[in-house]
Parts: C-alpha cells; structure tokens; sequence
C-alpha cells in the first residue's frame, strides 16, 4: 500500500510539473499550436531489466521501436549554455521481449513526455526528458499480474543536427513497468535502454 501512495504521490508530482511548466506557454498561446517547428522521429532501441535493482526479479531482455512526433511547446528559454526549447513527445513504442523462464513476445504502447533540450550550439545539443504511459504486454512474464501496465521513464540524450531538417538521437532511458498494485502479483521490471534514432 505505501509504495502504491509513493507511486501516486510522483505521478502527481510529475503532472504538477509538466502543468506548470505549460503555465509558461499562455503569453504565447497564439504560438502554442504552431506546428512548424515540430518533427518526427524514429527510434530504434536494446535493454533490459536487472534483477536485485529494485522489487526487479527476471532479466528481461528487450528490442524497442517507437515512432516518436515532437511538438515544439516553448522556445527561447533562457540564455548562455542553458539557452533551450521546451517540446512534448508522443511516442507509440513497439518492443520485442524475451528472457528466461518466458517466450519470446511483444509490448505496445503509449507514451507522453516532456523534453528540455539545450540549444547554445547549433551542431551538438544535449537533451533530457521524462514521462510515461500505458503499455499493454503480451508477454507472459513471471510476477507480472496484469497484461495492462504503466511505465515511466527519464532519459538523457544528444543530438546531431545533419542539417536544418535532420537530425541523428541518441538517448540512454531508466525505464520502469509495472502493473500499480492494480493486480497481484505486481512485480516491476527496472532497466536501462539505449537508444538510436533519426529525425525528420
């Protein structure tokens, strides 16, 4: 019950967060729905979880693709090597599972994310983000309760601008799954992802 609260209590933490940072936008509202600077993304991806990490018992082994579209929600914060844009992700990943005591099987889901991405150079520019969503699991995979399951994730990243409109990412994700006590047994999954992508 009390890591059910915990996990409720960063939830709401983390939407007070992304709220007030929108908050930032109204000035701008005639701006907020201008898509020109948004772009896709493509991402390709390996992880898996580490027993003892955690609740975390079974290595899970995974191989990730997710569309991703970026929606630019405010620019021109600050100045100096802190100088950056503010941009909502949606991301619908598709992963490939498998480990031991399990077959090999998939998860889809949905995801939403807020990014800062620190744009002082014009080539290199360092990003963070954070955020999470619903994933639903076909995989059968022991201490897992429930084939509905949340995920959260923070990640650090970079990106190489190619040219105006393209660019190369490359991310590396704290990823947690689990099912919020909302079925038993309710054992997460924490690991790391790396990622790779392309944007356009």
């Amino acid at each position: 019950m009390q890591r059910k609260q915990q996990g409720l209590t960063c939830a709401v933490f983390l939407l007070s967060l992304y709220t007030l940072t929108m908050l930032q936008a109204i000035p701008a509202r005639a701006e907020f729905w201008n898509t020109a600077d948004d772009y896709w993304a493509l991402m390709f991806g390996y992880g898996q979880s580490f027993p003892g990490w955690g609740q975390t018992e079974e290595r899970v082994h995974s191989f990730e693709f997710a569309p991703r579209y970026s929606h630019l929600t405010i620019d021109g914060i600050g100045s100096g090597w802190w100088a950056g844009r503010h941009d909502t992700l949606i991301e619908l990943p598709l992963t490939v599972v498998g480990g031991p005591g399990f077959d090999t099987s998939a998860m889809a889901g949905l995801n939403l994310l807020a990014a800062y991405t620190f744009t002082a150079d014009d080539c290199w520019q360092p990003y963070v983000f954070g955020g999470g969503g619903i994933l639903y699991s076909f995989a059968d995979i022991p201490g897992m309760g429930a084939h509905w399951n949340g995920n959260y994730q923070f990640a650090g990243g970079l990106r190489y601008q190619l040219d105006d409109l393209h660019a190369l990412l490359f991310e590396a994700r704290y990823h947690h799954i689990s099912n919020a006590g909302s079925a038993d047994p309710n054992v997460p999954l924490n690991g790391i992802r790396l990622m790779i992508g392309y944007a356009f």
